[in-house]
C-alpha cells in the first residue's frame, strides 16, 4: 500500500513540475524580446511567476469544487464559517503574480510590451 501512495505523489509531483516547465517555457517566449542583461535578470521572476500561475489554477480547481469558505469550531458551541485558506492563499498569490507580470513587462521594450489585461485575461480563462 505504501508504494502505491508513494508512486502517487511522485507522479504528482512529476506532473506538478512538467506544469511548471510549460509555463516557463510560455512566459520566456512572451518576453523573449528583452535586452540580454534584463533577460539574465528576468530568470527568476519568470521561474516564480510558472511556479504561482501553476499554483493558483490548482487552488482556483480547489475553490471551485469547495467554495471560499470553510465551517470552524472555536472553543464551546462556537461555530461559524471563515474564509478558507485555499481563498486566502489564491488572493495573495494571485496579487503578486500580477506584481511579477508587471516587472518583466516593465522590462520590456515599450514598442513590445504585453498587455498586462491579456494576461489578466489568460489567466482567468473559464473562471
Amino acid at each position: 500500500m505504501r508504494g502505491v501512495v508513494k508512486g502517487g505523489v511522485e507522479m504528482a509531483v512529476k506532473n506538478l513540475k512538467n506544469k511548471i516547465n510549460k509555463e516557463i517555457k510560455r512566459l520566456k517566449e512572451l518576453f523573449k524580446n528583452m535586452d540580454e542583461n534584463r533577460l539574465k535578470l528576468s530568470e527568476k521572476l519568470i521561474e516564480n511567476a510558472a511556479f504561482m500561475s501553476v499554483t493558483l489554477d490548482e487552488l482556483k480547481e480547489f475553490i471551485r469544487e469547495h467554495g471560499v469558505k470553510e465551517e470552524y469550531c472555536n472553543g464551546e458551541n462556537q461555530y461559524g464559517y471563515k474564509e478558507s485558506i485555499e481563498a486566502k492563499n489564491y488572493h495573495t498569490m494571485i496579487k503578486n503574480y500580477m506584481m511579477i507580470i508587471k516587472q518583466l513587462n516593465d522590462m520590456m521594450p515599450e514598442s513590445q510590451k504585453v498587455n498586462e489585461d491579456d494576461e489578466f485575461d489568460k489567466f482567468n480563462d473559464g473562471a
